[in-house]
């Protein structure tokens, strides 16, 4: 299922198969330096004195306990972060043929250690990326890491291409293009039973959130629509518009969080570039 039920606090979500599957909006700043040490994000595991430690690197199927620090400069704990869209931590877990997909809020334990139930319930390789802003670093960052989930191993291709995808009883369908080097509005359409729907719900501050991955190395984007629920101008759907900028070519996935009737749900489409 690619849905979970709006119940107070942040629990997982995911888009797991191909038939369910750089910047901000205004007055909010974007979730990582995506060119930190001329990289995209997530691509490192220790960026500006910051370090993500695994509690394990490898894991079995099924439901467990994830746990990780952030380290700081002074190789100990951070434990004082600002918000970044209601939350000190976003963390993201992607297949590496990205054909599923979390996005869930751990819980910070006043050590300094971060603690959520996950639920992978298939061998494979997968990537770990922290949205942070620790306080002392007075910027965003995001960090990454492996994680293998032991057991026999079938990879299955990246989704084809798709303009439209269907998740949970909803039609939503992209337009616009990913261009190397440029700027690009990509506008995500809800429908539902082909009626538009017009009344989507704040999920953490927007009326949806776009993360972003290139297929092959796992290049990192993460923003939010232009506009804010409670600018007195942006509407709640049908159409959420971003204003989005990638690291360079490729085949790209992109997943689409976006909250209608209580519910969280995720499309994911996969997209190439195109050359300007």
């Amino acid at each position: 299922m690619n849905t979970r039920t709006h119940a107070g606090k942040h629990t997982d979500h995911s888009a797991q198969t191909a038939a369910a599957d750089h910047t901000a909006h205004a007055d909010h700043t974007a979730h990582a330096d995506h060119t930190a040490h001329g990289a995209p994000g997530g691509l490192l595991i220790s960026q500006d004195g910051y370090t993500l430690e695994l509690a394990d690197t490898i894991v079995r199927p099924g439901e467990f306990d994830f746990r990780f620090r952030i380290l700081g400069p002074n190789g100990r704990p951070v434990t004082e972060y600002t918000d970044l869209h209601d939350r000190e931590l976003h963390l993201i877990v992607a297949r590496r043929e990205l054909t599923g997909f979390w996005h869930v809020h751990p819980v910070r334990a006043t050590d300094g250690t971060w603690s959520v139930r996950l639920n992978l319930p298939d061998a494979g390789a997968y990537r770990i990326f922290t949205d942070i802003a620790p306080r002392a670093l007075g910027k965003t960052i995001t960090l990454g890491a492996d994680l293998a989930v032991a057991g026999t191993y079938d990879p299955q291709p990246t989704p084809d291409a798709a303009r439209t995808v269907t998740v949970d009883g909803y039609e939503v369908s992209l337009a616009g293009n990913l261009t190397p080097g440029a700027a690009q509005l990509l506008t995500l359409t809800v429908r539902k039973d082909g009626t538009p729907v017009t009344d989507l719900q704040p999920y953490l501050a927007a009326f949806g959130h776009l993360v972003i991955l290139r297929a092959g190395d796992l290049a990192y984007v993460h923003v939010h629509p232009n506009g804010a629920p409670d600018d007195g101008i942006t509407t709640p759907g049908p159409d959420i518009t971003f204003h989005t900028a990638v690291p360079g070519p490729g085949t790209y996935r992109l997943f689409l969080d976006f909250e209608h009737g209580d519910t969280v749900h995720t499309a994911a489409f996969t997209l190439p570039t195109r050359q300007p």
